[in-house]
């Protein structure tokens, strides 16, 4: 078999660069009428932006305005609600503003615009920037360098079917990277709240260095997801509940068997932050497959049933740590930790670290432990 191997990193340029190009460092415009020519939605908004010497929006200027408009609004509310309403009346009309469709109170629709949270998912009502803007996702990135602890030669699974008998000629060292991008579908579907998003990650693992077996591609992830994500506005412990968003996700290899691993998630995704702080927590219900055709039966003992991501996020710097467990006990107990960290070096040119260790760094790899090492590049920030 003849291996082109340049493709992929052809291909991980140009996807990149429309991702990448937004960020460009732009002169100030002279005026307000030399933003009217730019087509992008995006890219007008922040000429406009430049031209006018608007500053970055405070999210904590906005809670505060938010809270004051909110205990308004609650006043109003109980006023509103007759003395003799019954328990469920009154619990109906409290919870409704959880999920808000605050048409009539922009103030209230803006809490916690330009947050960590709202730069990543247009969250404030004057935040949307419409529909089908290709925005970054997960990490972008080339790591040239990804080495491993422990090589997987003879994946198995319970499935016997799925089980390598003929162990594989890895190195330990190999190249990932990493393409992740989304879009909103539908904006506002519920008023002013409610967003539908598409979204699409790939990532590979490319025995480059491998020459005696003509660098083949050990392991390739495909991963499409749809998510329908809701503003919220409340505190928890010092941090800002952000949003609550409900996934439909398929994570697949792509491959036949014995190497075939897929399976399929609906998530829930809860979003907090706090200054420079972001914290996203999914719990993952796993969609049954049929028995006989499952390549992969235990894969939520090892690959978990939910999972945290902690980032930070200043000065350019972006640090995400990443935990993530089976939530079971015994030998079922099993979970995995990743570290990513992206750093600027110059202009749009990034640095990018990343650390794992545990269960599942790939599809192929989900109930096989490891530690792994990554260096190389971003063309782009994630938050």
């Amino acid at each position: 078999m003849i291996h082109r191997p340049a493709r992929p990193l052809l291909l991980l340029s140009f996807a990149a660069m429309p991702l990448a190009h937004a960020q460009e460092v732009k002169p100030t415009p002279a005026s307000p009428e030399a933003c009217v020519a730019i087509t992008s939605n995006a890219a007008r908004l922040s000429c406009y932006d430049q031209a006018l010497s608007r500053r970055v929006a405070d999210p904590q200027a906005a809670d505060a305005a938010a809270k004051t408009a909110s205990e308004n609004q609650k006043q109003q509310l109980d006023t509103a609600i007759p003395q003799d309403a019954g328990l469920a009346e009154r619990t109906r009309q409290h919870t409704a503003t959880l999920f808000k469709n605050d048409l009539y109170d922009a103030t209230i629709a803006n809490a916690g615009k330009g947050s960590l949270l709202d730069s990543r998912w247009e969250l404030a009502k004057d935040s949307k920037l419409g529909t089908f803007q290709l925005r970054a996702y997960k990490p972008v990135y080339l790591l040239p360098a990804f080495w491993t602890s422990k090589k997987n030669e003879t994946p198995s699974s319970p499935n016997p079917n799925d089980t390598v008998t003929s162990p594989e000629s890895l190195d330990s060292i190999e190249a990932k990277f990493q393409l992740s991008f989304k879009t909103k579908i539908v904006e506002n579907i519920f008023g002013d709240n409610g967003d539908l998003w598409g979204a699409y990650t790939q990532s590979s693992r490319w025995q480059v260095y491998n020459s005696e077996q003509s660098r083949p591609f050990r392991e390739t992830n495909y991963e499409p997801e749809l998510a329908l994500v809701f503003r919220n506005n409340y505190s928890l412990f010092g941090w800002k509940g952000r949003m609550t968003g409900i996934q439909l996700t398929h994570q697949s290899n792509g491959r036949s068997d014995p190497f075939s691993r897929s399976w399929n998630r609906a998530i829930l995704n809860v979003g907090l932050d706090r200054e420079n702080w972001a914290l996203v927590l999914r719990p993952w219900y796993r969609i049954p497959e049929n028995e006989r055709q499952d390549n992969n039966p235990d894969i939520e003992d090892y690959m978990g049933r939910g999972d945290a991501t902690l980032t930070y996020n200043r000065g350019g710097h972006e640090i995400s740590l990443m935990a993530r467990h089976s939530l079971r006990s015994g030998d079922r107990s099993h979970g995995a930790l990743q570290l990513d960290w992206g750093f600027p070096i110059s202009n749009l040119l990034r640095g990018h670290v990343q650390v794992f260790d545990g269960y599942g760094e790939s599809m192929i790899d989900y109930n096989h432990r490891a530690t792994y090492v990554g260096l190389g590049v971003s063309l782009l920030e994630w938050y």
